[in-house]
């Protein structure tokens, strides 16, 4: 995958976050032999929303403007991050996510899960803007994501993707979706923990649903225009 994306002349930005020796041995041994790509660990394992935070900080400190959040687990199109860039740059303040078209590989939990944390979405929205939340291939504007995630402290486990897209729309920012494919390689290791995530995503979905109450006059605000435009 990282020589795909270097294919790309891409400059790569690889968190660890937090991983055994083995692995950090194994992704020391990777990125020396690859041009543009850096390594940054963390001592500690914090969370996937935490290690894309600070992916993101990383980008800030560079200067750029946006940066594509890809998973490590193979699953998605890597060619697909020149399409979504173009997005990017025709519509600089919008976030640009993936939208999986799954093949036969997906598991049924999986799709479960997918179909309830849309219909939250649109409960904490009240619209349909957001049809897929949890997808982890994204261009995040930078500033943007990381002014969202400081002012309100989003989660920073497995429950981020779906946190900081909610709250990006209660801020106004375009969510923008392109179909991608998603394949789920036979030896892909999963870091979802069923019951400590599943928890987190819960009492992620309370903070929203509180917060969605506390907006319900500009959620109507919202929708008043929408329905006179």
């Amino acid at each position: 995958m990282l020589a795909a994306l270097v294919a790309l002349d891409l400059p790569v930005i690889v968190v660890d976050d937090g991983s055994s020796r083995a692995s950090v041995a194994a992704l020391q041994s990777i990125v020396q032999g690859l041009p543009g790509v850096s390594l940054h660990r963390s001592p500690a394992n914090e969370g996937k929303g935490a290690a894309v935070l600070r992916g993101l900080g990383i980008a800030r400190e560079h200067r750029y403007t946006h940066a594509v959040q890809v998973d490590a687990d193979g699953q998605h199109r890597i060619a697909d991050i020149l399409p979504m860039l173009e997005l990017a740059r025709e519509h600089e303040a919008a976030l640009v996510s993936g939208l999986p078209v799954y093949d036969a590989s997906v598991p049924g939990a999986r799709l479960h899960g997918r179909k309830i944390s849309v219909f939250w979405a649109r409960v904490h929205t009240w619209s349909r803007d957001i049809v897929d939340p949890m997808c982890g291939f994204r261009v995040y504007p930078v500033d943007a994501t990381l002014e969202l995630a400081g002012t309100r402290r989003t989660g920073r486990g497995m429950e981020f993707d779906i946190e900081i897209m909610v709250r990006a729309h209660w801020a106004g920012v375009r969510i923008i979706f392109v179909p991608t494919p998603v394949t789920y390689p036979a030896d892909g290791v999963s870091h979802f923990r069923m019951v400590r995530d599943n928890v987190r995503i819960s009492a992620m979905h309370t903070r929203l649903f509180f917060g969605m109450l506390w907006r319900s006059p500009a959620l109507l605000r919202r929708l008043a225009a929408g329905s006179k435009a």
